[in-house]
Order: structure tokens, then C-alpha cells, then sequence
């Protein structure tokens, strides 16, 4: 499989395959060559970068963090002991409830309380179950779980609105915020607004080497750096992730809207190929979850096949779905997707259901 996947040149799913040699050489050839590393957090470099993404978004004051799981564990930490309510409200599929391994339970004491079921997104009618106070309610845009769904503008404004009424913090787990600009059609500072606290990452859509940002107002952030050195995050240097976030950044963030195209146009396509179903049937980022019906061992060893044939990887695995004897993968366009023209895309999902 790894030898396949080397002599490959081109991807069906996100960004054009880099090895770190080739990533580093990039960052190099585009960086000041009088650029000053940072140095536990401070330096030029970190702050000047800082402020931009918290202008962005419309907040005060940021903070770099080397990941996001740090990130909004020490927002929701900050916000328990601000409104003296250790529960939190979130989506049952959220990141910290499927890929953290309960940190904010271990590490904060937090209790994280779901809202809403596990196969959609909550809703403002969800809410009057909330049967126990919470101090924050954690909104993540798009839902990543559930194939990028977000909710309509309206329905954000309803659910942000009800919690201000009740004095509960708002907590955006912006992950992919980055990727919600087509659908929302409005500025990230406009969407960030309702928000008290904010967490980008610079990895995932963005195609950085790693790092996050949180973002709030100065007093919330000023203590967030201090949970950042509890929690080992001040290195002495972390301008290679810095330098890699701001390149990839601009590089990247203009290029959301056709993501968002091409994602249209593959979703158009596999719905005409029988065996396969896409979530949302029309995305609303980047990205979509894709089911195929058929045996797991039998489909990934024809997509190994077709990599051998056409240089194209498809995906990694195939993972269990809900719906019988389907198989899903997450795709996410990326510069790699652009390359690919859709006929192509056509081509190699009808040999692999064939």
C-alpha cells in the first residue's frame, strides 16, 4: 500500500502531497531572511501574527497555540471557573467527545452534557432539554462528523441568542471556520461576532504543519497564556509552525469559494453513480462524506488498483457507516482535488463500484 501510494501523483482529497523536505523548502524560499524566531511566545514574529488573525475575526486580542485540543480545553476551563459551572454543552459528535480521550473530563474536571441526537446537528429546539446549568456552549462550524453541515444563519443567530439571554458563554470551535465563508456569504469577523472565544486551526483546511489560534477578548486570552504554559505549550520556538501557518494562510484562504465549487461538482456526480450517496447531497463547504455500497476488503483493494493504474489515491480506508453494507470516506477538496478534472473524478468512482 505505502509503495502504491508513493509512485501516486495526484489525490482525490485535499492538498498536493508534500514531503517535509519539499514543505520547508517552500517556507524558506518565501520567508524574510532577517525574521527573528519568537522565543516562549514572544518576538515580533508570534505577536504580529496574533493580532492579525484576531482582526480577522473581529476579536481584541489571540494567542498561538501549538494545537487546537489545547486550545479549547483552556477556553472551556476559563469559562467554568469564570461562571462557577463546571458542565458544558456540546454536540455528541464533537472533537473532544470522540478523539481526545475525555481530556477536559481528566484534566479540568469538566463535564461535557450532549446536546441534541449524534446524526444531525442541534438545534435552538434542543436546547430546552438542557435540564442542568452550563457555564459555555460549544458550536462547532461545520460540523466535521456530520460531513461540514452547518446551520442556517438564522438558525445560529436563534441558538447564540438564547444563550447570551441565559449568561452562558459562547465557545466556536472553528476548526474549519475557514471553509464556512461560501455558505455564510459574510466575513469571518461577522460570523465570529455572537462569540466569546474563538479556536482556528491553521492545519486542516489550511494545510499548515500544525498550530491553532484562540481568540477573545484581552483579559479571557491573557489567562489562556498562562493555562498555555501549564500545559506545556510555551515552547522555546514555534516560528516553523508559525512560518507555515502564514504562508499556507495566504496561500490558501482566497481559494475557499472554489474548494467550495469543485465540492459542488463532485457532489453532482457521484449522486449519478448507483452504489453511491454523498452527505450533505449539496455541500455546503468544502467537504462531504461519501458512502459506497459494497464489500470494504473488495473496495479498497480496486482503489488500490486504480492507484497503480491511473497514479490517482483515492482515499485511505473505508470506514463503517450506518447505512447496510455501505462504506464511507471523508473528502475534502483541496489543491489536490483542483487538479483533477471532474471526468476524471467520474471515471475512477465508476471503475471502483464496477
Amino acid at each position: 500500500m505505502r509503495d502504491i501510494l508513493k509512485n501516486c501523483t495526484r489525490f482525490l482529497t485535499g492538498h498536493i502531497r508534500q514531503t517535509p523536505q519539499q514543505i520547508l523548502t517552500e517556507i524558506s524560499t518565501v520567508m524574510d531572511p532577517d525574521t527573528v524566531a519568537d522565543v516562549y511566545g514572544t518576538g515580533e514574529l508570534i505577536k504580529s501574527f496574533e493580532r492579525d488573525i484576531a482582526r480577522l475575526l473581529g476579536k481584541k486580542s489571540a494567542v498561538f497555540m501549538p494545537s487546537g485540543t489545547m486550545a479549547q480545553q483552556i477556553a472551556l476551563r476559563i469559562w467554568a471557573q469564570r461562571k462557577n459551572i463546571n458542565n458544558f454543552a456540546f454536540h455528541p459528535k464533537s472533537h473532544l467527545e470522540l478523539h481526545e480521550h475525555k481530556g477536559y473530563q481528566y484534566l479540568h474536571q469538566l463535564n461535557g452534557v450532549y446536546v441534541g441526537e449524534a446524526n444531525r446537528l442541534f438545534a435552538f429546539s434542543d436546547l430546552r432539554n438542557l435540564s442542568i446549568p452550563i457555564s459555555t456552549l460549544l458550536i462547532e462550524l461545520p460540523q466535521r462528523e456530520l460531513g461540514g453541515l452547518l446551520p442556517s444563519w438564522q438558525e445560529l443567530q436563534n441558538i447564540c441568542l438564547w444563550a447570551k439571554n441565559k449568561g452562558i458563554a459562547l465557545h466556536l470551535d472553528g476548526a474549519r471556520l475557514w471553509e464556512c465563508k461560501p455558505f455564510y456569504e459574510k466575513d469571518y469577523d461577522e460570523i465570529c461576532a455572537v462569540f466569546d472565544t474563538v479556536y482556528v486551526s491553521f492545519y486542516k483546511g489550511i494545510g499548515g504543519i500544525c498550530g491553532a489560534v484562540l481568540a477573545g477578548e484581552p483579559n479571557i486570552i491573557a489567562e489562556a497564556k498562562i493555562w498555555k504554559r501549564r500545559h506545556g505549550g510555551d515552547l522555546v520556538h514555534l516560528y516553523p509552525y508559525i512560518l507555515s501557518a502564514k504562508h499556507c494562510f495566504t496561500k490558501r484562504l482566497a481559494m475557499m469559494e472554489d474548494y467550495h465549487q469543485k465540492a459542488t461538482e463532485v457532489a453532482h456526480i457521484l449522486r449519478e453513480i448507483p452504489g453511491i450517496h454523498v452527505t450533505p447531497e449539496e455541500p455546503m463547504t468544502n467537504m462531504m462524506h461519501v458512502y459506497i455500497e459494497g464489500d470494504k476488503e473488495l473496495l479498497e483493494n480496486r482503489a488500490l488498483q486504480i492507484a497503480q493504474k491511473t497514479k490517482i489515491w483515492m482515499f485511505n480506508k473505508l470506514a463503517a457507516s450506518p447505512i447496510p453494507d455501505y462504506h464511507k470516506f471523508e473528502l475534502s477538496v483541496g489543491d489536490a482535488t483542483l487538479q483533477l478534472e471532474n471526468t476524471e473524478i467520474f471515471d475512477i468512482f465508476m471503475r471502483l463500484v464496477q
